[in-house]
């Protein structure tokens, strides 16, 4: 099920969220330009690989240097394919922007960045030897969506089911369309415990990790200001 808009009107415009997926995008495309070599260097770099905060001597037999937990926060910013990238950005730009209109930007850009830096924690904390680099904004883009939940859970959205590409589109609510989404997360992160493929390919306990601190901690990010 793939949404397509939602009902929520916003009074300002979601500055922080369009130059989140702009950043994203570029970012994403300079890593295209690099030499295969190059991109797979860049990845274990900057993204979060598990096992090197976890186990030093494997980090530094790798050739990666502690970096003072650097790569929680830039591993927001990369994205493994171009599937990857357009999901990620497309569920930031059905339902970013209305928590950006409560937030204010600069309270929505430090909620985000908080819920992807706790969703990378628990992810590490869930898969501390992993050897793959996790990577995507999928993290923080939970924390909005619990936020979404918690203060429009009655919205409505509009949602596209794929079936044989056919234009089959109909509403739900927004708690039940992201209470489905949690219960596949939760499904898949904890199936990942035990069928390592699916730790590698998704980074289950980081969208849980991210969607909890979203629906917990965000009254603490609502501006009830103006800008």
């Amino acid at each position: 099920m793939i949404p397509i808009r939602d009902n929520i009107l916003c009074n300002n415009k979601p500055y922080v969220s369009w130059g989140l997926i702009l950043f994203c995008t570029v970012v994403f495309c300079l890593m295209k330009l690099m030499p295969p070599e190059a991109q797979r260097q860049f990845t274990y770099l900057y993204g979060m690989v598990p096992i090197r905060y976890s186990n030093p001597s494997w980090s530094a037999a790798f050739g990666l240097n502690f970096d003072g937990y650097f790569s929680f926060l830039s591993s927001l910013f990369l994205h493994g394919g171009w599937g990857h990238l357009i999901l990620n950005m497309w569920f930031m730009w059905i339902f970013a922007k209305s928590i950006e209109n409560v937030m204010g930007h600069w309270h929505f850009l430090f909620f985000y960045l908080f819920c992807g830096l706790f969703a990378t924690f628990v992810q590490w904390y869930f898969e501390p030897d992993l050897t793959v680099p996790v990577v995507g904004a999928s993290g923080a883009i939970a924390g909005v969506l619990g936020a979404y939940f918690r203060i429009y859970p009655f919205a409505k959205v509009v949602i596209w089911f794929p079936f044989l590409l056919l234009p089959i589109f109909f509403e739900l609510p927004a708690i039940a369309f992201l209470g489905f989404w949690v219960i596949i997360q939760l499904q898949n992160a904890t199936a990942s415990l035990v069928f390592d493929e699916l730790a590698l390919n998704v980074a289950w306990w980081a969208h849980l990790g991210g969607f909890m601190a979203g629906m917990l901690i965000y009254p603490l990010f609502i501006n009830d200001s103006e800008e």
